[in-house]
């Protein structure tokens, strides 16, 4: 509202193995056998999202959203129910979503686009790669004629010459160096080593008479030896060191090499070793194309027969639930004060346009709302409150099913909004007593204007607005017996509640129990 920083929304859910497969695919820590939400939307426009008190995003919200609870309301009821949606609902129905036919279908389909596109890839490319393959040639000839290496260590041959080359141009400055130190170390006559020398012999005698000092004679000798190796290694150094102008020519005219491949195909020995190898590939496969798409077009066809395998077998499942399901929904849907015949067709569209992860199948509900008028799609004839009864009678029959199963397949809380409109008289004491039957099973919130749907409520609340010191104010009260007795009176009678509407309200809230 106006001049507050934020709002928070929150609640807690019971958690559905959905929602802890949504939570483990963000890697968010579940919490137990609940799932807690939190979002803050900010006066700035911005928000924030937590899942289990771990800050996560509005994206995860809508993963979660319809593993713990469904939204139904008649204004989106048309547009949200399409054929897609009317798959699901059956697939849901008849325990085929998330089944081991449609994890066959999704592996079967996904191997037969892999080879598709690799088989499309290499017919759509031909004239290009026919056109690149002089260049291609040319590039791998010369790759090829550098003879490149690259060390074990992943150092590519420029770094070694790099180094190399900074000895030879500094090799007068490096030998010197090197006597230099070989001589205070080991040859001079002041030498480290005389001096340690010297300094041994007199510790030594000083050990023979006095112990202490046997520790220290000790380390004087190995850092005698120390000095040692070191001037050792200087010596050795200080020989292998080659004034060669002729081999200083050498490197610098391979690292100019060098310097021009990298400048072309990569900025690293390595990165260009890989573009030799790229290309060297391509050739190959411009050189064996014919058996090349012989291997395709065979793993092609054995894809393909797989997925019409696993697409058959979904097929069937949902034929089966389908004759279940229309049968059951439309027991459902007369019991609503309604009069229809209701069927599901599942027409299988075998050519590979129709192909899809979740097999080939295409599903529609049909109704007739009049005797004697044929089956036509439930969209197209359904009025508004038909449409939401029909709904209803789905969701119930499917929660039917799923009790009978003792499989809990859809979600546990249901929010309806507004389904009643368009509905009065003997249609909305139905969907009132439907409503009533799905919530035994799970969580069911309803918003209605109707007092004959809102007698049947197990608890009742009531939202009302008010102004105080010239704000508007909203509040939901948990209405008690006499409370929610004369709210559904009011809901009869409107304003002015009387005696008449009171006892009707009692009468009513007492048959609905």
């Amino acid at each position: 509202r106006h001049g507050a920083e934020k709002a928070v929304v929150s609640c807690v859910f019971e958690s559905t193995a959905g929602a802890e497969a949504v939570l483990e695919a963000n890697g968010i820590d579940a919490e137990g056998a609940e799932v807690i939400l939190r979002r803050e939307i900010l006066s700035s426009g911005k928000g924030r999202v937590f899942v289990n008190n771990q800050p996560a995003t509005v994206t995860v919200l809508k993963q979660l959203a319809p593993e713990l609870a469904l939204v139904h309301a008649q204004s989106e009821t048309l547009t949200s129910f399409d054929q897609a949606q009317q798959r699901i609902l059956l697939d849901r129905f008849g325990g085929i979503f998330g089944s081991i036919s449609t994890d066959a279908s999704t592996e079967a389909y996904d191997r037969w686009r892999t080879v598709k596109e690799k088989l499309n890839e290499l017919l759509e490319g031909e004239q290009d790669r026919l056109r690149m393959v002089d260049l291609w040639s040319y590039q791998a000839k010369e790759i090829e004629a550098a003879r490149l290496a690259a060390g074990k260590d992943g150092a590519g041959e420029d770094e070694t010459l790099e180094t190399e080359k900074r000895v030879l141009a500094n090799s007068e400055r490096l030998y010197a160096a090197a006597m230099s130190a070989f001589d205070q170390l080991y040859e001079g006559g002041s030498s480290a080593e005389a001096a340690l020398r010297g300094a041994l012999r007199n510790v030594e005698e000083l050990a023979r008479y006095d112990a202490r000092f046997t520790d220290a004679a000790q380390q004087i000798a190995s850092a005698r030896a120390t000095v040692s190796d070191i001037s050792a290694t200087l010596r050795d150094y200080a020989a292998g060191i080659n004034a060669s102008p002729e081999r200083l020519a050498e490197i610098e005219d391979r690292l100019a090499l060098l310097d021009r491949l990298k400048s072309k195909y990569g900025k690293t020995v390595a990165e260009v070793i890989a573009f030799g190898e790229d290309v060297t590939r391509k050739l190959s496969e411009v050189e064996d194309r014919d058996g090349i798409l012989k291997t395709l077009r065979a793993d092609l066809d054995r894809a393909a027969e797989a997925y019409r395998a696993a697409a058959a077998a979904l097929t069937a499942e949902r034929k089966s639930a389908a004759t279940r399901l229309a049968k059951l929904a439309e027991l459902q849907i007369n019991s609503l004060a309604m009069k229809v015949r209701f069927e599901i067709a599942v027409a299988s569209g075998e050519e590979e346009t129709h192909w899809t992860a979740a097999g080939w199948d295409e599903v529609e509900y049909r109704i007739a709302t009049n005797a004697g008028e044929p089956l036509k799609p439930l969209v197209e004839i359904a009025s508004g409150g038909e449409l939401s009864r029909v709904m209803l009678a789905l969701k119930a029959a499917v929660e039917e099913n799923s009790s009978k199963t003792r499989k809990k397949i859809t979600p546990r809380t249901l929010v309806f909004d507004e389904i009643d409109i368009g509905i009065g008289g003997r249609a909305a004491e139905a969907v009132g007593q439907k409503l009533k039957a799905l919530a035994r099973a799970q969580q069911v919130l309803c918003i209605t204007h109707l007092p004959q749907i809102a007698a049947f409520a197990d608890q009742h609340l009531a939202v009302e607005k008010s102004e105080t010191q010239g704000r508007t104010t909203t509040q939901i009260r948990v209405l008690d017996d006499p409370a929610r007795m004369h709210e559904v009176a009011r809901m009869l009678s409107g304003a002015k509640v009387t005696d008449t509407s009171l006892q009707h309200a009692a009468q009513m809230i007492a048959a609905s129990r």
